[in-house]
C-alpha cells in the first residue's frame, strides 16, 4: 500500500478559493486601528446569536474565559459546587476552580461518552449552583434528561459547547437550551479563529449584561467599575475572520457527518466501537473517535503509515495532578478511565477526500488483519 499523508487540519481550505476580501478587510483594520470592540465584533456577535437562535452572544478571549465568566455571571462563587463529567477537557474543571467553586464529577455514559444523566441526582447537594454538560466531540449531551432534574431554577445549566457549534437536538441548536452556553473558536474547532477566541450565548438579558461587565473589567461606563471583572474581549480581527467563515459552517458540519458515515461504513465488522448517536441528535464531529483496547498499537500503526491520528485526553480529569488536592483516586470514574485508555481520533475535515478516507480506513483494517 503506497504511503499517503493524511493531515489533521487544512487551514487553507477554510478561507475558500479567494480570501482576498478578508485579507483586504484585515489590512484596513490594522491600518485604521480598529482593534477592540469594533463594528466587526458587534457584527459577529449578532450573526452568531442568530445562528444559534438566541437573543445574545458576547465574544470573549477564549473558551476557557467563556466558561469562567458564564459561571460567575450565574452567581457561582467561593464555596459553591458545580457538577460536570469526568471525561472532559481540563478547561471545564479549571474554570470551576478559578471561580473558587468545587467541581463535583459524575462518570460518562458508556455508549455516548456524554455525562451519565442517571448519576446526576446523586451528585446534587444544597451547595450545587450549576451543572456543566459537555457536548463532547461534537455530540449533544442528553439535555432533556439533565434539564428535567434542575427545574426549580436554583441550579444553572451551562452548556460547554466548545466542540459542538452547530450541533442540534430535536432541531434545536446546542447552546440555546441552558441558562448559558460557552463556545471556543480555537484554531482546532469547527468554527476556527486565527488564534484564540470564545463566546457566551444566552437568552437571558440580565445574564448577558453580567457577561458584558465581566469581560470589560467590570465597567459600566468609562472608569465606572461596578464589579471586579476580567479583560477578556474577542479581538476584532478574530471577529472578522469568524464572521467570514460562519456562513460556511453548516456546509462544513454536513460534510463532517458524511466523512463520519463513510468511516463507519468502511470500518464496519472490525473490533471497533463508535460514539453512539440518538436519532434526534445531530452530531457535528469535531472529533471522530474509534474505540479499541488495542488503541496505542493502532495509533503507532496508522501514524507510521502517514495518518495524523491523535489521542485526546489520555488522562481523565480526576487523575490530573492539577486536581490532586480534591482527593479523587483511580477507580472513582471507571468509564472515563476506560475511554481515556481506548479512544483514538482519526483525521476528520470537511475537505477530506474520498481517497484519503479510503486510505485511513485501509490502514486501520490492515492493522486488524495483521498486515
Amino acid at each position: 500500500m503506497a504511503t499517503m499523508h493524511v493531515a489533521r487540519y487544512n487551514y487553507r481550505d477554510q478561507f475558500g478559493e479567494d480570501p482576498t476580501p478578508l485579507m483586504r478587510q484585515v489590512s484596513e483594520m490594522l491600518l485604521a486601528g480598529r482593534y477592540i470592540l469594533t463594528g466587526e465584533v458587534d457584527g459577529f456577535e449578532s450573526d452568531f446569536a442568530a445562528f444559534l437562535g438566541v437573543k445574545h452572544a458576547r465574544g470573549l478571549n477564549s473558551g476557557t474565559d467563556a466558561l469562567t465568566i458564564a459561571l460567575r455571571a450565574c452567581g457561582v462563587t467561593q464555596g459553591a459546587e458545580v457538577i460536570t463529567q469526568a471525561n472532559t477537557f481540563h478547561a471545564t474543571v479549571a474554570a470551576i476552580r478559578l471561580c473558587g467553586a468545587r467541581p463535583v464529577l459524575v462518570d460518562a455514559e458508556e455508549r455516548s461518552f456524554s455525562l451519565d444523566a442517571r448519576q446526576l441526582a446523586g451528585a446534587i447537594t444544597p451547595r450545587t449552583r450549576a451543572v456543566i454538560p459537555v457536548h463532547l466531540y461534537g455530540q449533544p449531551a442528553p439535555m432533556g434528561a439533565i434539564l428535567a432534574q434542575v427545574r426549580d431554577g436554583r441550579i444553572a445549566v451551562i452548556e460547554d459547547a466548545a466542540q459542538a457549534v452547530g450541533a442540534r437536538i430535536d432541531g434545536r441548536p446546542v447552546g440555546s437550551l441552558g441558562a448559558a452556553a460557552c463556545f471556543s473558536f480555537h484554531p482546532s474547532k469547527n468554527l476556527a479563529a486565527a488564534g484564540d477566541g470564545g463566546a457566551v450565548a444566552t437568552n437571558d438579558g440580565d445574564l448577558d449584561r453580567q457577561v458584558r461587565l465581566l469581560r470589560e473589567l467590570g465597567q459600566d461606563g468609562q472608569n465606572h467599575h461596578v464589579v471586579v471583572g476580567l479583560n477578556s474581549k474577542l479581538d476584532a480581527i478574530q471577529a472578522a475572520v469568524l464572521r467570514y467563515k460562519l456562513p460556511r459552517l453548516p456546509e462544513w458540519n454536513a460534510r463532517r457527518r458524511e466523512v463520519a458515515a463513510a468511516y463507519r461504513e468502511r470500518l464496519a465488522n472490525l473490533p471497533l466501537r463508535f460514539q453512539h448517536v440518538e436519532p434526534a441528535e445531530e452530531h457535528v464531529y469535531h472529533l471522530f473517535q474509534v474505540r479499541t483496547d488495542r488503541r496505542d498499537d493502532l495509533l503507532r500503526h496508522v501514524r507510521a503509515a502517514g495518518v495524523d491520528a491523535v489521542v485526546r485526553y489520555p488522562t481523565p480529569i480526576h487523575l490530573q495532578p492539577a486536581f490532586a488536592d480534591l482527593g479523587w483516586r483511580k477507580g472513582d470514574f471507571p468509564v472515563a478511565e476506560r475511554l481515556a485508555e481506548e479512544l483514538l481520533c482519526l483525521p476528520i475535515r470537511p475537505d477530506l477526500t474520498r481517497d484519503e478516507i479510503d486510505y485511513v480506513a485501509d490502514c486501520v483494517r490492515s492493522f486488524f488483519r495483521g498486515r
